[in-house]
């Protein structure tokens, strides 16, 4: 018999913070065990009577679901409507439906690229602008059930969420708030329609993680013959919260995306990019849904007082939907590779849309390069070369297992790099500056740099230096402001055995959960962007 002692208290922190209760009943267990195995003499763990309290959160925390969307880093987008057959970007409302017929649409196809790649989610328009609803809906015939397309008897939500879901991705339904083929657009019988269709998805088709809610209202279109311009009160027309009550009351754990959030904001452009400052909060009550200020969403607010996860969204081609002349206007992996950088690198989840073709089939050229584009990803982020190495308050060996906070090892600087997302390091209260100290061991070239915030407890670091010793000389080699979940740093290639993440500026209690140190892939590219 081999009888031995495995877990250590701070692994057991990573997974819970027990109460005292729960920690007496964990010693109590493990003396019982020992007990009954017969073990003699088997030290007895060096656990505290009662474990220190975490970091006292900010004012501004995101929930439970926030924090999981976060973790999902790269979701996707399915652009697919009757703008796949007549080349348009925004169909006018006057589309037949005869004229959506995808002969070979597998959505099975879909799901498993998106899997494949490492999107978690994906979200497909299940009804544009144009107002053609892809699900059979009962409140109009302008929907899949008048096209030829499985002898109208087809449903691509229902496709796509079976398929999504074999698959182990998320589902999420974009529903465009503009109608341009309804008659009543413009008017309160409107707004029961769209809340009608929104009641058939989120009821119909099981749990759905997202909903999409469009920035793009109102203006000229079919609108049942009528042919004319139709402007609405971006502010007052859709009664917002009641729309938003509604989903929540549906769908309980569903996070809405809009401009102004409540749960996911735009960050103002669809180039996908995030402000080099971003800070997951932001006052959404000043946020107009259509008309919002762009370079506000993209950059945040450290007072804000509702924490609304950053969105960047893109697409694979110029264009939102499928249009054949744009076959070799794919973008390359390197250039998705910058704006996984620049979106997830700061603070944010990459959307990104892929669109079917007329056949109902993603392009080779697009899974060609989602591909490549994993396979450099994955090259990249193989080896943390900071992973478990010793680290240390700057300037102080004797602090080497401790930290500032308590010197209490729960928040211990090592925390950083030992790979575990909900252990953390942390400060002492009152505290908003410090500099930590990794020792690699022996000069190691990198040239991209991670840090991430346990963001559980807000978002809190305001400005940091990153500084590397090279040939017996310290010398800064990036300076950046925020961090949040993850902050990915672009740098020239440097060789140094030691690196100083210098925090110089929070909010609150500064606190770091992960560090890391990266060679670039020979694909990515050396050329750091402009």
């Amino acid at each position: 018999m081999r009888c031995e002692y495995q877990p250590s208290s701070k692994s057991i922190r990573s997974r819970v913070s027990p109460s005292r209760s729960l920690w007496a009943l964990m010693v109590f267990a493990l003396a019982l065990a020992t007990t009954a195995g017969g073990c003699a003499g088997l030290a007895e763990p060096d656990w505290p009577s009662d474990p220190p309290p975490d970091i006292a959160p900010t004012a501004v925390v995101p929930s439970p679901e926030q924090i999981a969307y976060q973790q999902m880093e790269l979701i996707g987008f399915v652009h697919f409507t009757v703008n796949t057959f007549t080349d348009r970007e925004w169909g006018f409302g006057d589309e037949s439906p005869g004229i959506f017929q995808p002969e070979a649409l597998d959505a099975d196809q879909w799901a498993t690229v998106a899997a494949e790649v490492g999107m978690k989610e994906l979200i497909l328009t299940a009804k544009h602008h144009d107002g053609f609803a892809l699900w059979p809906s009962r409140y109009t015939e302008h929907s899949v059930k008048s096209s030829p397309w499985r002898d109208g008897r087809g449903d691509v939500v229902a496709e796509f969420t079976e398929a999504a879901r074999r698959h182990g991705v998320k589902v999420g339904l974009y529903l465009s708030p503009w109608d341009r083929n309804h008659a009543a657009y413009g008017s309160p019988e409107y707004i029961d329609y769209y809340r009608d269709q929104l009641g058939e998805l989120l009821t119909d088709y099981g749990e759905i993680t997202e909903v999409w809610f469009d920035g793009a209202n109102g203006g000229d279109g079919y609108y049942g013959g009528a042919n004319e311009e139709r402007r609405i009160d971006r502010e007052a027309y859709y009664d917002w919260p009641a729309t938003w009550g509604l989903v929540k009351s549906l769908q309980p754990r569903v996070l809405i995306f809009s401009d102004a959030g409540p749960d996911i904001r735009w960050t103002g452009n669809e180039q996908g990019f995030a402000g080099e400052t971003n800070w997951s909060t932001i006052d959404a009550e000043g946020v107009v849904v259509g008309a919002a200020d762009s370079a506000y969403l993209n950059r945040g607010d450290p007072a804000g007082a509702q924490w609304v996860v950053p969105l960047c969204n893109t697409s694979i081609r110029p264009g939102w939907f499928y249009h054949a002349e744009e076959d070799d206007q794919v973008k390359s992996p390197q250039e998705l590779i910058d704006v996984y950088y620049r979106s997830v690198g700061r603070n944010c989840v990459f959307l990104l849309n892929v669109p079917p073709d007329e056949r109902g089939l993603f392009h080779d050229n697009d899974i060609a390069v989602l591909r490549e584009f994993r396979r450099i990803l994955d090259e990249t982020f193989a080896v943390n070369l900071a992973a478990g190495k010793p680290v240390m308050i700057a300037g102080d060996p004797a602090a080497a297992t401790g930290s500032h906070r308590g010197q209490h090892p729960y928040f211990a600087p090592s925390n950083i790099v030992d790979g575990d997302p909900q252990t953390y390091w942390a400060t002492d209260d009152g505290v908003i500056s410090a500099s930590l100290q990794v020792d690699l061991g022996a000069p190691m070239r990198f040239d991209r740099i991670l840090l991430q915030e346990p963001i559980r407890f807000g978002q809190r670091i305001a400005a940091f230096a990153i500084e590397a010793h090279v040939d017996d000389t310290w010398q800064e080699v990036a300076r950046a402001t925020t961090i949040g979940y993850k902050r990915l740093l672009r740098i020239d290639p440097v060789t140094a055995d030691r690196v100083r993440i210098i925090i110089e500026d929070s909010v609150s209690t500064p606190a770091l959960s992960g560090f890391g140190l990266f060679e670039a892939s020979a694909s990515e590219g050396r050329d750091l962007p402009s």
